[in-house]
């Protein structure tokens, strides 16, 4: 007998979310191997503070729901560049470059305006920040054909060398190398609660991005000219599509959208900017963009569970006396199990008899 991997031709949503939640249940049980294995703590106990390191109360909720929506809007820039075919690895590079916007506008033109001019200049100069970081790479690669993977990867160093030279003129207290929090005492460029929260309006302007996003690239012409520059060059020529202006056009918007992710962090949470200000995000998000199939809605679930996790995670560190290498490979055996599982959404493995390989191998 011979095992052959297939390639589906379609697959219902229906049969697909269930390969995902076996894969979650497989998850859990390994993860379960795992805690034992580690810690002899009954496995029931540990995902239980994973669920309180959550939303265990309602600070803690709300933390979710801020990382889960920051996550998430970046995932969503990175959907126009990846529907195009170009591999914007520089999300990092731009979110930094959109919190060092917002708090250069915080330090230095705090006491000038109302707080919320002050936040409309914020989450411009931040989107506009990032549209400059997308604009490099794609003018580059539109005029000279360059490695985008390359050039957006780079770009991420050169920003945190940007943040890292800021911080010595920002530095608070003098000698700290850290910026500490900005306008403290004022509250100047912190976005205000919204919903009773103050994460409230992070909420809406990505709800607001999500949604336009997503109109944008299935109801427009230009999302439309997108995807045809994602089905190769040639077919944009044939089509009338100008590949050039369609690549800078989207990575301007993809970084922006990067950008204006750094504004949520800063302003809208941390309220101070370090080289580790993206923490990771941009890369997350990519995972995020691909498991979810480029699916706005779907990557909010995806963006939520690895959140969930992530906050739980730190739960039981802490509870449970593991380092933060242990809650790690919690989060990462997850991981596993959920990229694995989109292998077995786009492929089937069938069996194949001894004298079936051999009839099929004649013919």
């Amino acid at each position: 007998m011979h095992l052959h991997m297939v390639k589906r031709d379609s697959i219902s949503h229906g049969k697909a979310w269930t390969i995902r939640l076996i894969a979650v249940a497989l998850a859990l049980i390994v993860s379960a191997v795992v805690i034992v294995a580690i810690t002899g703590q009954n496995p029931l106990e540990v995902y239980s503070g994973i669920v309180d390191g959550a939303v265990g109360s309602s600070r803690r909720v709300w933390v979710t729901i801020r990382d889960t929506v920051v996550l998430l809007v970046i995932a969503v820039g990175l959907v126009p560049a990846f529907r195009m075919k170009f591999w914007n690895i520089g999300a990092e590079g731009q979110i930094l470059m959109g919190g060092a916007a917002s708090a250069a506008i915080m330090i230095y033109a705090g006491d000038l305006m109302p707080n919320w001019m002050l936040i409309i200049v914020i989450i411009i100069a931040s989107a506009l920040s990032g549209l400059v970081w997308g604009f490099i790479p794609a003018y580059f690669k539109a005029k000279f054909n360059t490695n985008e993977t390359l050039f957006t990867l780079m770009l991420n160093y050169v920003a945190m060398q940007i943040v890292t030279f800021c911080i010595v003129f920002w530095e608070n207290p003098t000698g700290s190398n850290s910026v500490g929090i900005i306008n403290s005492a004022t509250k100047q460029g912190w976005f205000p609660k919204l919903f009773g929260s103050d994460y409230g309006l992070n909420v809406l302007i990505v709800v607001i991005i999500t949604v336009a996003v997503s109109i944008y690239m299935t109801k427009t012409k230009q999302g439309y000219e997108i995807a045809i520059v994602g089905d190769g060059i040639s077919t944009a020529k044939y089509a009338g599509v100008s590949a050039k202006k369609v690549i800078i056009r989207t990575m301007c918007i993809s970084g922006a959208i990067c950008g204006l992710a750094g504004a949520l962090i800063v302003s809208g949470a941390s309220h101070t900017i370090s080289t580790s200000t993206a923490g990771g995000r941009g890369f997350t998000a990519i995972i995020v963009a691909w498991m979810s199939h480029f699916n706005p809605w779907a990557m909010l679930l995806v963006s939520a569970l690895l959140v969930f996790m992530q906050q739980g995670s730190i739960q039981i560190a802490s509870q449970f006396g593991l380092n933060e290498n242990a809650s790690e490979i919690i989060t990462g055996i997850f991981l596993f199990f959920l990229i694995g599982c989109e292998f077995f959404i786009k492929y089937r493995l069938e069996i194949y008899k001894e004298k079936e390989a051999k009839e099929e191998g004649a013919s």
